[in-house]
């Protein structure tokens, strides 16, 4: 399903870990990497715009970190982002440039590209979000299945065996998840896609579609 691999989800200029997507295959491969990758990256960020604020914890001079944020390493945080009131960071996330990390929101093992916005008592595990999504207050990302089996991404004709027990969703660039949802695990939302407030997503949504509720997914107007 090539609808669902990097090339076709994310603008891979648009983060600070490009390199670990410059093979164009399906996203959660990189799932088990982003540990590696952010000690590998960290000491080699530039000292004169990143600070390690503790250890394998990358935080860029422009970020602003509220004193009450909790971020366990490994962490890179980069420049321009600001991370709230109680934020929860736990360890093998990467936040881009620009991003909002807001109160109470958690994150964990998780790419997050630029401009992405989490900015309000979200749940963001095991997941990658594209350039310019936002999820809405309350949305979350289920990350494992509630009867512990290896998540199977599924579309309508076929299935995709992950391998993985934790595997979050797939958001692709300028996604835009509606107030209350639930991303359920092995959800890939292709890009341009908007998903309605409290909505139980599962499987694939197509790119630049409206997803109402399951069974209804509706393609966009495109204006002349």
């Amino acid at each position: 399903m090539d609808s669902i691999k990097v090339s076709a989800l994310y603008n891979t200029e648009e983060t600070i870990a490009k390199e670990l997507f410059k093979d164009d295959c399906y996203p959660w491969e990189i799932l088990p990497k982003i540990k590696d990758f952010i000690l590998t990256l960290g000491p080699t960020l530039p000292k004169d715009k990143f600070d390690e604020i503790e250890k394998n914890v990358w935080v860029a001079k422009s970020a602003v970190v509220a004193k009450t944020a909790s971020i366990t390493g490994p962490c890179i945080i980069d420049e321009d982002t600001e991370v709230r009131h109680c934020a929860f960071i736990r360890g093998n996330a990467l936040v881009g440039k620009h991003c909002v990390v807001g109160n109470s929101t958690e994150l964990k093992n998780v790419i997050l590209f630029n401009n992405v916005q989490v900015p309000h008592y979200n749940y963001v595990g095991d997941s990658i979000l594209g350039y310019k999504s936002h999820m809405g207050a309350g949305s979350i990302t289920s990350n494992v299945k509630s009867d512990k089996k290896l998540v199977v991404v599924k579309s309508e004709d076929e299935a995709i065996e992950t391998g993985l027990k934790k595997f979050g969703a797939m958001l692709g660039d300028n996604v835009e998840v509606g107030c209350g949802s639930v991303l359920n695990p092995g959800t890939v939302i292709g890009s341009n896609s908007n998903i309605y407030p409290l909505s139980s997503v599962r499987g694939i949504v197509p790119a630049g579609s409206i997803y109402k509720h399951a069974g209804e997914v509706v393609i966009k107007q495109v204006e002349e």
